[in-house]
C-alpha cells in the first residue's frame, strides 16, 4: 500500500519542491503551511511519516513533534532546520524525531532517510506485536508460542500483512484466529485505520446480512432508520469474518460479488457503494468437506484461500502448554490480587498431559478457575479439575479397541512412538541426528521410523 507523507512547510517554494520529490519517489504526500494545519491533518488522516520545518508561523516542528507521538508513537518524524537552529534539531531527536535535515540538502539523501524511517517504524511494529508490549493499547493479546509449526503460522501471517491478499484461518476452536487476524490487520500498512470483526455464526441469517452491509430506512419491517454495515465500517481497514463456514449460501453468494467487485448496495438501496478492504476469513470446519455437501460455495472458497494460514491446536504444540499457563497464572493472579508463584510439579504434569480439545481458550479458562481455587502460592493439581486419568483416556479414545492383548498393545506403541518422534523433531527443526541421540536411538532406526510412521516435516 502506497505510503502517505505528510509535508509541514510555511515556504511555497519549498513545499513544493518536497512534494514533487515524494511524489515521484512514489509516496502520496499531504502538505500543510502550519503546525496547526499539520496537526489537524495528522489527526483527521492516515499519516504514515512526517517531514516537518522546525521554525513555523504560530506553534513549531515541535508541537508537531508532540501531537505526532500523542497521537501514534510509532510514527516517524523527521525534522527540517537552518543552521543556525541545529542545535533544536539534536532536542527534537532526543524528543522522539526519527533524523533531522539541515538546509539546504540533497533530495536523494532525504529519501534514503524516508525509506529507513518506515522500515525501523515496520520492524517496530513487529517486534512490539510479537512482545505484546502494546497490547493493552491495540487490543491484542500477547502471542506466545515456540513450537515451529506455530511459528511457522506467524512467519506466514508477517509476510501476507503488507498486502491486500485475502486470507483463510484455519483452525480448530479456541486456536487463536482472531489473534492472528488482528495480528495481520496491525502489521499491515491498514493499521491506523479499522479493524471490525464479525463472528458470522453468533447471528441470526436473516440478520447477518444487514450487519455485513447494512440496510436503508424502509428496507424491512422494523427498518426506521439507515444502518451503516461492517463492510462500510471497516473501509481502508480490515474485516474479519469468523466462522465464514457457516454463512447461508445466499449471503456467500453476495459475498463473493463483493470480493470480486469492491462495491455493494445496502438492503433496500441500489447505490453502489465502493470500498477498500481487507478480508481475512477463518473456520474450525473442513470447508472442502462441505463444498461436497453443497453446504459452501466453492468458487468463494478459491477466492478466499488466496492465502490459507493452518493454526495447530494446541496438543500438536506441547513445549507451548507451559509458556501459556504461566502467562495466564500472571495474568489472573494480578487480577484476583493473589501471590501465587508457579505450579506444584504434579500440577505441571497434569497440564501437559492433558488433550486440551478446546485449545488455548480451555487452557486459559483452566488456569482461571485454579487461581480462584488456590489457597496457597502454588497452584495445585485439585486446583485444576483435571486428573491424569483424562490424558489417558483420551488416549484410549482415539486407539481401537479390537484384536488380542497384543493387537491393542501394538497399536498403543505406535500411537505413542509416533507422538514422540514428531515431538522431538518439531523441536530440533528436523535434525535427525540430534533428535536421535535425544530418542537415545540409532540413526538408522530414527529413519526407519520416520518412514514406518508417514511421518513429514
Amino acid at each position: 500500500m502506497q505510503h502517505t507523507i505528510l509535508v509541514i512547510e510555511d515556504k511555497e517554494s519549498m513545499a513544493q519542491m518536497l512534494m514533487q520529490t515524494l511524489e515521484a519517489a512514489g509516496y502520496k504526500v499531504e502538505t500543510a503551511m502550519s503546525a496547526e494545519d499539520g496537526i489537524q491533518k495528522l489527526n483527521n488522516a492516515k499519516i504514515d511519516l512526517v517531514l516537518t520545518d522546525l521554525k513555523l508561523p504560530g506553534k513549531s516542528g515541535m508541537d508537531v513533534l508532540t501531537a505526532s507521538k500523542e497521537k501514534n508513537s510509532l510514527t516517524p518524524v523527521i525534522v527540517m532546520t537552518a543552521f543556525g537552529t541545529i542545535e533544536t534539531a539534536v532536542k527534537a531527536v532526543k524528543e522522539g524525531a526519527y533524523d533531522f535535515l539541515t538546509k539546504p540538502f540533497d533530495p536523494d539523501h532525504l529519501l534514503l532517510l524516508i525509506e529507513r524511517a518506515l522500515e525501523k517504524q515496520r520492524l517496530q511494529a513487529e517486534n512490539i506485536v510479537l512482545k505484546g508490549e502494546l497490547s493493552d493499547k491495540i487490543g491484542l493479546p500477547n502471542i506466545i508460542g515456540k513450537s515451529p509449526r506455530f511459528l511457522e503460522a506467524i512467519d506466514k501471517a508477517k509476510k501476507v500483512a503488507q498486502g491486500k491478499t485475502t486470507v483463510l484461518l484455519l483452525g480448530e476452536s479456541g486456536t487463536g484466529k482472531e489473534l492472528f487476524a488482528r495480528l495481520i490487520h496491525y502489521l499491515s500498512p491498514r493499521k491506523n485505520s479499522p479493524f471490525v470483526a464479525i463472528n458470522c455464526a453468533a447471528i441470526p441469517k436473516d440478520l447477518l446480512e444487514s450487519e455485513l452491509f447494512g440496510h436503508e430506512a424502509g428496507a424491512f419491517t422494523g427498518a426506521k432508520e439507515k444502518k451503516i454495515g461492517k463492510f462500510e465500517l471497516s473501509d481502508k481497514g480490515t474485516i474479519f469474518l469468523d466462522e465464514i463456514g457457516d454463512m447461508d449460501l445466499n449471503l456467500q453468494a453476495k459475498l463473493l460479488r463483493v470480493l470480486q467487485g469492491d462495491e455493494f448496495a445496502r438492503l433496500g438501496g441500489n447505490k453502489p457503494i465502493k470500498i477498500d478492504v481487507r478480508v481475512v476469513a477463518a473456520s474450525n470446519r473442513d470447508l472442502q468437506k462441505a463444498i461436497s455437501e453443497q453446504a459452501f460455495r466453492e468458487d468463494l472458497y478459491y477466492r478466499l484461500s488466496a492465502f490459507p494460514i493452518i493454526i495447530p491446536p494446541l496438543r500438536e504444540r506441547q513445549e507451548d502448554i507451559q509458556p501459556l499457563a504461566e502467562h495466564f497464572l500472571n495474568i489472573f493472579s494480578k487480577e484476583m490480587n493473589k501471590n501465587i508463584k508457579g505450579f506444584l510439579e504434579e500440577a505441571k504434569k497434569i497440564i501437559l498431559n492433558h488433550q486440551w480439545k478446546g485449545n488455548v481458550r480451555e487452557l486459559e479458562n483452566c488456569i482461571e478457575r485454579a487461581v480462584i481455587l488456590c489457597n496457597g502460592e502454588a497452584i495445585q493439581p485439585e486446583n485444576l479439575g483435571l486428573s491424569q486419568i483424562d490424558a489417558e483416556k483420551a488416549l484410549l479414545d482415539e486407539m481401537p479397541l479390537k484384536g488380542g492383548l497384543s493387537d491393542v498393545s501394538s497399536r498403543a506403541i505406535r500411537i505413542a512412538e509416533t507422538r514422540l518422534i514428531k515431538k522431538v523433531l518439531d523441536e530440533t527443526g528436523w535434525n535427525k541426528t540430534k533428535a536421535a541421540e535425544i530418542l537415545k536411538v540409532s540413526y538408522k532406526t530414527l529413519l526407519t521410523k520416520i518412514k514406518e510412521y508417514g511421518l513429514e516435516k
